[in-house]
């Protein structure tokens, strides 16, 4: 490939981010969608539909404009003219690399009960006590 000449891969997210986020953003847009089909009809794009797709779910893609993917709906195989990507736009102030920062919401989990097997000697010798009950129940039953 020469220098001049841009991949469609490349052209794909050019096109979404001069054509979709720049507009949304200057909105003041926090979620916006985007359909493959549209994308790759506004391209002249011929039989491309799953790079599209790619392009548009890929990490880089994400990273370098500061979204979370929120949802993908369309068939199983993620590769067709009406899947539909919805973004949020993260907060790229601190000009890090603000998607790696989103974790799932169960992490916030993490840790929970620290406190709790804390008081109750450690979290081996809580389940070791667990295990001696219940071989206790089981021995009982027998």
């Amino acid at each position: 490939m020469s220098k001049g000449k841009m991949s469609d891969t490349e052209r794909v997210r050019e096109w979404v981010e001069n054509k979709v986020i720049r507009p949304a953003r200057a909105r003041g847009d926090r979620t916006f969608t985007v359909t493959a089909g549209d994308v790759h009809r506004e391209l002249g794009l011929k039989n491309r539909v799953p790079v599209v797709c790619q392009a548009l779910k890929s990490k880089r893609f994400l990273q370098e404009n500061h979204l979370v993917l929120k949802e993908m709906t369309g068939p199983p195989s993620g590769l067709s003219t009406t899947v539909r990507f919805t973004y949020e736009v993260v907060s790229g102030g601190s000009g890090g690399d603000s998607t790696a920062k989103q974790q799932h919401p169960l992490l916030a989990l993490r840790g929970i009960a620290k406190d709790i097997f804390r008081q109750l000697g450690g979290g081996e010798q809580f389940i070791k006590k667990e295990r001696e009950q219940f071989s206790a129940v089981v021995r009982e039953r027998r």
